[in-house]
């Protein structure tokens, strides 16, 4: 609490000496209330003190990814992060009165934008705000995932404009990580992340082997593990993979015999099959699987393009 109090810069090192940290929390807040009534908050205050919060806990919510791009012939535009604000804050103003949109400045030329979503007779729920990542000169904006959907096309058309893009389409992807999805989207995972084990020849790694097993059963393993070792590395690469918690599978197929008739064989439907994949490091976990001994190396492809398709929901179709 003290790190982000610290990090808002509204209530002075004075006054946060005053304040015992260690007592009930429902009497702390109501001295943290008191100073910022005697500082004179104001909503922005009260807003950027939100979006601080959520900078240091956003796993707590889970993110989407959005993708734009300009149209046919068109040039990259100087980009004023000033004149970007405003323009979004304009283009949701005009559509809807009742909205607050406040915005902080990050690292890596990012801009956090909160936005208090109203309708046109009542106020802005302060309570359920939307948030929205976007790094400048960028076509990707990442989004919290909200309840009213009905908005979602406003946000859409308030960040192509101001970004100057031509238009902006959801990309099949979420995670509540929000640093991997920038990661995979940017194709930086293999550079960001830190390297582990990488110096170390394949040959030196521990295999586990029983020094009293048979000689030619040793070789064997040795042999086969070595080259489960080098698949595996090949395909995901001797880094730490980025964060995922799940990727999802929807199969829609024509039920397909080579005897004639049958119920299956008339329907028209699609015959229709999910299958979800979790796991609290998805990504880490299918790594791991071929060197274990759990599945075969490689693994399908369904599985390793998640990163470079930058996709975790699937679609699957006959052709």
């Amino acid at each position: 609490m003290m790190t982000i109090l610290k990090t808002w810069n509204f209530l002075s090192e004075n006054q946060l000496q005053t304040v015992n940290f260690r007592q009930r929390k429902e009497s702390l807040v109501q001295d943290l209330v008191l100073l910022c009534e005697e500082n004179r908050a104001s909503l922005n205050d009260a807003a950027l003190l939100d979006i601080i919060y959520t900078q240091f806990h956003r796993h707590q919510k889970v993110w989407d990814v959005f993708q734009m791009s300009k149209g046919p012939g068109e040039d990259t535009d100087l980009f004023d992060m000033e004149q970007f604000k405003s323009s979004f804050k304009k283009i949701l103003k005009r559509a809807l009165k009742n909205v607050t949109v406040s915005f902080r400045d990050a690292e890596e030329n990012a801009v956090w934008i909160r936005i208090a979503w109203g309708t046109q007779y009542g106020k802005p729920n302060q309570y359920k705000p939307a948030y929205v990542v976007y790094y400048s000169q960028t076509p990707y904006a990442f989004t919290s995932s909200s309840q009213l959907k009905s908005n979602l096309p406003l946000l859409g058309q308030a960040l192509t404009i101001a970004s100057k893009h031509h238009q902006i389409v959801k990309m099949d992807l979420r995670s509540r990580y929000l640093d991997s999805l920038k990661a995979i989207v940017f194709k930086q995972y293999n550079q960001t992340f830190e390297t582990h084990n990488s110096t170390t020849p394949l040959q030196e790694r521990s295999l586990g082997l029983d020094i009293n097993m048979d000689s030619r059963i040793i070789h064997e393993n040795k042999t086969e593990k070595e080259r489960v070792q080098r698949v595996t590395q090949e395909i995901f690469g001797d880094y730490p993979q980025p964060r995922l918690e799940f990727a999802q599978y929807k199969l829609e197929t024509k039920f397909k015999s080579d005897l004639n008739g049958g119920i299956l064989a008339e329907r028209e439907e699609p015959l229709r099959c999910l299958v979800k994949f979790s796991s609290p490091h998805l990504l880490e976990a299918l790594k791991s699987l071929a060197p274990a001994g759990i599945a075969d190396a490689p693994l399908s492809p369904l599985l390793t393009c998640i990163p470079n398709k930058g996709m975790n929901y699937f679609k699957i179709r006959d052709k």
